[in-house]
């Protein structure tokens, strides 16, 4: 790694996430299945009992804020996201009265303080910058006993990508996550009781490429200003697919875990 790649800030850039997640809408369903998988284990932790306004922050397509709308009690869930494209889409597929789509950034709400009943995040908060300041956020706007039901991923998510991407450059090819002990930390300092769990999830394939188009259908590839300009080459691209395959198991799969960590929020 050169000294320029080495100062290179591991982190991303706000309108990029937008973009990407924006562009993706459309495929974004079709593949996002560790995404429902963890959202519903997610949803499965949230509290038997009524809350009157629910935000989904970062909402995506809207799936989850439908679920959500449909809980006995809830009486209107705002879906919060800073993609424009997934809110559009939003709108489209989920019409009911009681939900409500508005371009929103987790770092500064647009919420009144005290107003809202149950947070819901499910992988989103992985692309902001400052996770701190999230954590502020959520703990000015629900109400006291209100909860947070939050998902977000760990370092070691994609770890089998980005050691076969290090065999081919030094360039940052995988987005870097947040540890577990930042994490609670975070959300220790801004005053929530806290129940967190993590498990580590294998999604399995028959070729990289699958795992590569998957990603960019998501619009979770690479958006770290310390990713590589212009177009991979095919030598560089079969140097990488030498590498991943040394994950390959036993039954002739390839292996991408996701590092999965879980908070149950509480503020009293």
């Amino acid at each position: 790694m050169t000294q320029s790649q080495e100062s290179v800030a591991l982190s991303v850039k706000k309108e990029d996430v937008a973009r990407s997640f924006s562009q993706a809408a459309s495929t974004y369903d079709q593949v996002a299945a560790l995404q429902r998988q963890v959202a519903d284990t997610l949803l499965s932790r949230v509290p038997d009992r009524s809350f009157a306004n629910v935000v989904d922050l970062g909402c995506g397509t809207g799936v989850v804020a439908a679920q959500l709308a449909q809980r006995a009690g809830t009486e209107q869930v705002f879906g919060l996201d800073i993609a424009e494209g997934m809110l559009t889409f939003a709108r489209h597929q989920y019409p009911q009265s009681k939900l409500h789509w508005c371009g929103a950034d987790a770092e500064n709400l647009p919420l009144k303080s005290e107003s809202v009943d149950l947070v819901f995040s499910s992988l989103a908060v992985q692309w902001c910058d400052d996770f701190n300041r999230v954590c502020e956020e959520i703990q000015r706007v629900l109400k006291p006993g209100g909860y947070c039901l939050l998902a977000t991923l760990g370092p070691e998510t994609l770890y089998e990508l980005r050691r076969a991407w290090q065999q081919v450059d030094g360039y940052v090819h995988v987005n870097p996550f947040t540890n577990a002990g930042f994490v609670q930390q975070a959300v220790r300092e801004a005053g929530f009781q806290v129940e967190n769990w993590q498990e580590t999830i294998v999604m399995r394939y028959q070729a990289l490429r699958q795992l590569t188009a998957e990603l960019k259908a998501l619009g979770a590839h690479n958006v770290n200003r310390g990713r590589p300009k212009g177009l991979t080459g095919r030598q560089r691209i079969e140097k990488l697919k030498m590498g991943y395959e040394a994950f390959r198991d036993a039954q002739g799969w390839l292996p991408a875990s996701y590092d999965v960590y879980y908070l149950r929020l509480e503020k009293r």
